[in-house]
């Protein structure tokens, strides 16, 4: 009886052991994966959800609920950027079909400028290295404001849309 005991003990002991060597190993490998992806991180400045709303003084209403105030835009031009805190909300009305996540390389949440940054052209050339499909190109021969447009695997749109 002792002796089964014992094999059990040690049975379990050797599987808890290997589970630490496992994921200690799995730890390096992570780490080391996660220097490379921050050698090659891009500045895209800005971040917010752009939603294509029915009727922009509904959504602003419901919006302003939520503790976020206009920050930018105005019902004449049918789009509004509200902030809360540091985040950002773009509503647009008639303009474009669905959500997007938006970056804007250049500015900082305050729409301030930031003295350095990632041109859209740039990180559009890192897109195109990596073999991303950019749905909207930036004309590469130019420089000042820019876009480009791209989906995530799940279809989820980006944009990348550079003012200065």
């Amino acid at each position: 009886m002792f002796f089964k005991y014992a094999l059990l003990i040690t049975a379990f002991s050797s599987f808890l052991f290997g589970i630490v060597i496992q994921n200690q190993f799995l730890g390096r490998k992570t780490e080391s994966k996660s220097i490379s992806i921050h050698q090659n991180n891009m500045k895209l400045g800005a971040f917010s959800v752009s939603l294509s709303v029915k009727d922009l003084l509904v959504s602003r209403k419901f919006y302003e609920q939520l503790g976020f105030t206009v920050f930018a835009g105005s019902m004449e031009s049918k789009y509004l950027i509200m902030k809360n805190e540091h985040t950002l909300i773009g509503l647009f009305q008639g303009m474009f079909e669905g959500s997007m996540l938006t970056f804007n390389p250049g500015w900082d949440q305050n729409a301030q400028n930031l003295d350095s940054f990632d041109d859209v052209r740039a990180i559009q050339k890192q897109l195109k290295s990596n073999q991303i499909p950019l749905t909207l190109e930036a004309d590469e021969t130019t420089s000042g404001p820019a876009s480009i447009m791209l989906s995530d695997p799940d279809g989820n749109v980006i944009l990348i849309d550079q003012h200065r």
